[in-house]
């Protein structure tokens, strides 16, 4: 296991919260895993920390500056093409208005709401923890 995740790819992304509802992106039509849906987000570039890299992705893909908080859940997945080390943080919206930059569709859900998507594989334990942590 350990092997693995050395060669993984660093990812982050953004659970951002309105109320009930967190915010999910449908990957574009031309991309590895297509249509699927998934948390903002994208590749750690080198000589960036996790929180530079996430509030520069979410300027990329959704024209909104975020403020990144706690870390929600450190995930590894192994894809057929690549290993992902993806880290999600909490984070909030500070500045701008959301925009469609890259994704296909952008939805508020509520994690009664979840199973209606089909998820990338690197979000299934994240989204068992959000429900599980809803029906609590």
């Amino acid at each position: 296991m350990k092997s693995r995740t050395a060669n993984a790819v660093e990812v982050v992304a953004a659970l951002i919260w309105d109320r009930d509802r967190f915010l999910i992106c449908q990957r574009p039509s031309h991309k590895a895993r297509a249509l699927l849906w998934e948390f903002v987000g994208g590749k750690v570039e080198r000589g960036e920390s996790k929180e530079q890299a996430l509030i520069r992705e979410c300027r990329e893909e959704l024209g909104v500056t975020v403020e990144p908080q706690t870390v929600f859940v450190e995930v590894t997945h192994t894809y057929p093409d690549l290993t992902v080390h993806l880290t999600l943080f909490n984070a909030r919206i500070v500045d701008g208005v959301l925009q469609k930059l890259e994704h296909n569709d952008l939805q508020w859900i509520t994690t009664a709401e979840i199973d209606r998507y089909s998820f990338c594989p690197a979000d299934i334990e994240i989204l068992q923890k959000l429900k599980a942590r809803d029906a609590r």
